[in-house]
């Protein structure tokens, strides 16, 4: 695996005025983990809690030049992937992906909207894994995108459905319980790197928290994760860290009254760890 600026983390996302999601929040938790952020916009939203009103994609051939030049100039550790739009956005972060360098890549696959409005066509779903699973290192879908994903609307079982995901083609996938019915005593989430039982990479359960929904948590724990693994976590380590993360960061907005995630503090324990490098 190429060696990048662990100081840089790039996301490559949807635009949300609001800065409830998409590149806003990754560019907040970026500096959290202590890096630099770097950003091609791939959509332009006009959405906010009841949803999508409009979705307007970027010319791909400016999205495949804009991540060429940032790969190229700042060489950022690694990569957090979202909204893409339409399936030509797709080939060309794929193309671009597959000239350069690997390094870790982290897709959350934003599909729709938490509140509702589809971010990504519907003809460039059965695409998604083989054009992007060769160069992503972890797929995070919640349950709902799992079971399109993986073409299953009667698999409910996260388990099995992150290994249905990886025996399609991806490399590892951690599937979100938020959206699983029957979560009012803990929600759970579970990651494979592999199509089997042997092959769990990480589990985890967390307390519901009590308060309204919150926007933008898909984004913040990819992109936490993709900061994690720039700085050279192994994949269990960085994705325990980064929800560990995400569930201060909720029960400071729940603290807050807010339905967005609020400023984010610094991460514990980065400071020191630049002081020792």
């Amino acid at each position: 695996m190429h060696r990048s600026n662990h100081r840089v983390l790039c996301t490559i996302a949807g635009f949300d005025p609001t800065g409830g999601a998409g590149i806003g929040v990754d560019r907040a938790v970026f500096a959290a983990f202590g890096a630099r952020a770097r950003a091609v916009v791939t959509v332009e939203t006009d959405q906010g809690p009841d949803g999508v009103r409009r979705l307007g994609a970027r010319d791909p051939a400016q999205v495949a030049a804009e991540l060429r030049r940032i790969l190229a100039e700042d060489d950022p550790a690694a990569l957090k992937l979202g909204a893409l739009g339409t399936l030509a956005i797709v080939e060309a972060v794929a193309a671009v992906l597959a000239e350069m360098p690997p390094r870790p890549v982290v897709f959350d696959p934003v599909l729709a909207a938490s509140a509702g409005g589809a971010l990504l066509e519907p003809a460039a779903i059965p695409h998604l894994v083989g054009l992007l699973g060769p160069h992503v290192t972890l797929l995070t879908p919640n349950l709902p995108e799992a079971q399109q994903l993986a073409a299953r609307d009667d698999l409910t079982d996260q388990h099995a459905l992150a290994r249905v995901l990886c025996k399609q083609g991806w490399q590892a996938v951690l599937v979100k319980g938020g959206h699983a019915e029957g979560t009012d005593v803990v929600v759970v989430d579970v990651a494979f790197a592999g199509a089997g039982e042997d092959d769990l990479v990480w589990a985890g359960a967390f307390e519901p928290l009590d308060g309204p929904g919150i926007r933008g948590t898909g984004c913040a724990l990819a992109s936490a994760t993709a900061a994690r693994l720039g700085r050279g976590d192994g994949l269990g380590e960085a994705i325990e860290t980064a929800s560990h993360q995400l569930q201060r960061w909720m029960r400071d907005a729940h603290a807050a009254g807010r339905t967005v995630l609020p400023p984010l503090r610094r991460v514990e324990g980065l400071l020191q760890e630049e002081s020792e490098e």
